[in-house]
C-alpha cells in the first residue's frame, strides 16, 4: 500500500498508508489528518483539500484539468505546486508522495 506523507503548515508530519485508487484527500480524511477538510466531499468544488505537492513529485501526477484548474484559481494562497488532493489518485507510482497543507487551512 502506498505511503503518503502529509505535512501541516507548522511542520507536523503524518505518514499513512493509503489504498491504491483512493484520492490523497480521502486518505487524509480517513486518517484524521488536520488541514484537509474536504467540505465538498471530493467534488472538486470547494478548495478545502488544497495542498502543496513536493516539487519532485509533480512530474509523477496527472496534469491538472478543469474543473480542478478552475477551483484552484479561487484559493488565496495558490502556488505553482498547488493541487486539490481530491484530484490526486493514489497509485504505486506515488508511494512516498509528500504534500503540505497551507496555513489558511490550519
Amino acid at each position: 500500500m502506498p505511503k503518503i506523507t502529509y505535512i501541516s503548515h507548522d511542520g507536523e508530519r503524518n505518514e499513512v498508508d493509503v489504498p491504491k485508487g483512493l484520492s490523497v484527500m480521502r486518505g487524509a480524511v480517513s486518517n484524521g489528518i488536520p488541514g484537509i477538510d474536504a467540505d465538498c466531499g471530493g467534488a472538486c468544488a470547494c478548495g478545502t483539500c488544497h495542498v502543496y505537492v513536493d516539487p519532485e513529485w509533480l512530474p509523477k501526477l496527472k496534469p491538472m484539468v478543469s474543473p480542478e484548474s478552475e477551483t484552484i484559481e479561487l484559493v488565496s494562497d495558490r502556488r505553482d505546486n498547488s493541487r486539490l488532493s481530491c484530484q490526486i489518485e493514489v497509485t504505486d507510482a506515488l508511494d512516498g508522495l509528500v504534500v503540505t497543507t497551507p496555513a489558511a487551512q490550519g
